[in-house]
């Protein structure tokens, strides 16, 4: 018996009205996470400590107050314009919005009042929890359709945070034919299963993605069976983000790599990752509708995509010399010089502490990548963001 059998039933419903009856493993992966009813973002999803995965607003204010600082520098850069757009795609629970929003209130009021807050959420549970966060700022905030948004319309910066990974993605496999797609179909007559089958490409953008990132998967380069992800759905939604951009930047912040690391011949069954309860495994046809489904950025594609849309690379770099540059080293050294009053104090000093490394740690989210881009920009100086942090002296002890 499927986890979730209206979900099960919607997706063998496409599968048999389809040609071949098979979908491509990304029309799967749109069903799963974002089916109008039963999919997984659309529900709510489990985020946070209590859920199946956390991102790094659950660990404290310090990512969105940091964000915050770079957006007020973006603010003086762009002339200080008025109004001046912050647009969120994806807010997850608000956090981030919370925090960035209360940070310029309390450091840069002269940015907050000419601030536009846009979110752009398809998620009618995170809508409804984010607007429960963020009720106090009133209509500062506008929840909005890309529909609703005019191209060339947006002054300001245009944010994700974790929001690519999510994206469905079509999936490849070199066989000794050529490379093939992965399809999504039903098992035997009266089993209530999926299977996955092999066949051609259901788009042709497919081939056209390899061919603009120069990568040629096939032997002997490539093994037989080595197994990859192609996310035409992120170069689809960086169009459209870049459509509504008339001045400003492009931030985005998630898990990925560059071409040449993303499909190295050795990362021979690709990034694909399902998140339940904050375990891991590699197999998208359990829980249905109940687990996160994710795969890894090529920052590379992003990029290409961006140049062809009119967005120029700013610059590329890891979350933790992001977060240091523009201060967490500053609160990393104070919470050292922080004398603790009693023991309940001082747990709750490492307890923060630990939050503010795991923003940092290079084998976790501080090996995220920050790519910045921006459109309609005359030179300006370096972004503080992207700069390197200054050394810190060592605390006394």
């Amino acid at each position: 018996m499927p986890s979730n059998p209206a979900l099960f039933e919607a997706i063998a419903h496409r599968i048999n009205t389809s040609a071949h009856h098979r979908i491509p493993f990304a029309e799967f992966m749109d069903l799963v996470l974002y089916h109008p009813e039963h999919g997984y973002y659309i529900t709510g999803t489990a985020l946070g400590p209590g859920g199946d995965f956390v991102t790094a607003p659950h660990l404290g204010h310090d990512f969105g107050e940091l964000l915050g600082e770079q957006f007020a520098q973006m603010w003086q850069y762009l002339g200080q314009p008025r109004p001046f757009t912050l647009l969120e795609m994806g807010a997850g629970q608000g956090l981030v919005a919370a925090d960035v929003l209360s940070h310029l209130e309390r450091h840069h009021p002269e940015c907050l009042a000419p601030l536009q807050y846009k979110i752009v959420e398809i998620s009618g549970g995170l809508q409804k929890t984010q607007r429960q966060r963020l009720a106090a700022w009133g209509d500062r905030i506008e929840w909005v359709g890309w529909d609703a948004i005019a191209a060339n319309s947006v002054i300001g910066c245009c944010f994700s945070n974790e929001l690519v990974d999510a994206l469905p993605v079509h999936q490849v496999v070199v066989t000794e034919a050529g490379l093939q797609e992965v399809y999504v179909t039903l098992g035997e007559t009266g089993e209530a299963e999926l299977r996955e089958t092999l066949g051609p490409f259901s788009t042709p953008r497919i081939q056209e993605y390899f061919q603009d990132i120069g990568i040629h998967l096939s032997p002997p380069g490539y093994p037989v069976g080595y197994r990859t992800e192609v996310n035409l759905a992120a170069l689809d939604w960086l169009s459209t983000v870049a459509d509504r951009l008339q001045r400003g930047y492009v931030v985005t912040i998630d898990y990925g790599y560059a071409t040449q690391r993303y499909y190295a011949p050795s990362r021979r069954q690709g990034t694909l990752q399902c998140y339940y309860r904050h375990g891991h495994h590699d197999d998208p046809y359990q829980y249905l509708g109940q687990q996160d489904i994710t795969a890894h950025v090529n920052f590379t594609a992003l990029e290409r995509q961006g140049e062809q849309c009119g967005l120029t690379r700013e610059g590329f770099t890891p979350q933790g010399l992001f977060l240091m540059a523009l201060g967490l080293g500053d609160r990393i050294a104070a919470i050292s010089e922080t004398e603790a009053a009693d023991t309940s104090a001082l747990q709750q000093l490492l307890r923060r502490r630990e939050a503010l490394h795991q923003l940092i740690n290079p084998l976790g989210m501080g090996n995220f990548g920050v790519l910045i881009q921006h459109k309609g920009m005359a030179a300006a100086p370096p972004l503080q963001g992207l700069m390197e942090p200054a050394p810190r002296p060592v605390p006394r002890r």
